[in-house]
């Protein structure tokens, strides 16, 4: 019988953005019953709201999405609220699945835990090996706390949790919302909003020389599947495509395909953020054979193509 039939699952997140494409997949592979909690119902940060939700959805399986997320400007500004919000609701999901006795807890970390200058490729074994760029230190502290507690759930009271470190999201259904955007889809607002406004020019924070590696959501919600299914252990891993692009070039290709022929002025007054990202992938494809498939240039294309529809 396949892993997904007669199980529930219950999806934190699962109306956002990554979560659309687990949801999507689950179906897919014989899911019949995803709970998705809405945060108008289940304030996660609060424990009667865990429980409740908990009470509702009665899991087998909990894949916990849930996160308040952005790029370096809303981290910059918003740390308390990054860090605390993260820390409340992931921390008592994962103590109130020991008492619901949750099957598996998977938990989606982020790269931001990694060390300011780690080296290159990020390896999972030394996650722990220094302090996190500051631009998103919060953030990232928040996700490594609950590695550690998951680790510990699992020595002290046998709970299967495991913790997947996922690098930048893009994809159709992102959010494009400057306040709040990440990257790849904050770029490719500015260069469809500077064409169709007929401006020659954009403005990009930093310097450009800043490399990031980039998953299409689609790759990485096969990945979180493959180890909800095959992952028992309790080391992190990795969750990417192992090659990275310096963001000056990144700019230049989303000007390409948006059909932006402007110039480009760096802000170098403003924050690169981490140096460096490019994750060592091999645990994953080792532990339960994950290659992403998506190559980058053919997801800006598909990214472009959707947000402009979406005008």
């Amino acid at each position: 019988m396949p892993y997904w039939t007669g199980r529930r699952v219950c999806v934190t997140g699962g109306a956002g953005f990554l979560g659309s494409y687990v949801v999507e997949k689950l179906k897919k592979a014989g899911c019949e019953s995803v709970f998705i909690p809405r945060s108008r119902d289940y304030d996660l940060r609060k424990r009667r709201a865990v429980n409740k939700m908990y009470g509702d959805a009665r899991p087998d399986v909990v894949i916990h999405l849930a996160a308040i997320v952005g790029g370096i400007g809303p981290n910059w500004q918003n740390p308390g609220t990054f860090i605390f919000d993260n820390l409340m609701m992931g921390a008592q999901l994962i103590d109130e699945a020991k008492n619901h006795k949750v099957e598996k807890f998977v938990t989606i970390g982020t790269i931001c835990s990694y060390p300011k200058l780690a080296s290159i490729p990020f390896k999972e074994d030394e996650i722990w090996s220094g302090y996190p760029d500051e631009t998103t230190a919060p953030y990232g502290i928040a996700k490594k706390v609950l590695l550690a507690q998951g680790q510990a759930y699992r020595k002290q009271y046998g709970l299967n949790s495991i913790h997947l470190l996922p690098v930048n999201l893009y994809g159709p259904r992102d959010n494009f919302n400057p306040a709040t955007s990440h990257v790849m889809p904050a770029l490719i607002k500015k260069c469809v909003d500077a064409k169709r406004e007929g401006r020659n020019q954009i403005v990009v924070w930093g310097t450009g020389n800043a490399t990031r590696e980039f998953i299409h959501a689609a790759d990485c919600a096969r990945a979180i599947l493959l180890a909800a299914e095959h992952y028992d252990k309790p080391e992190p891993v990795n969750l990417g495509t192992g090659r990275e692009i310096p963001i000056r070039d990144l700019v230049s290709l989303i000007a390409y395909h948006t059909g932006f022929r402007g110039e480009v002025v760096w802000d170098p007054t403003k924050p690169d953020g981490q140096p460096r990202r490019c994750l060592d992938t091999s645990r994953a494809e080792l532990e339960f054979d994950f290659r992403a498939k998506i190559s980058l240039e053919e997801g800006i294309k598909e990214t472009v193509s959707w947000y402009l529809q979406t005008l």
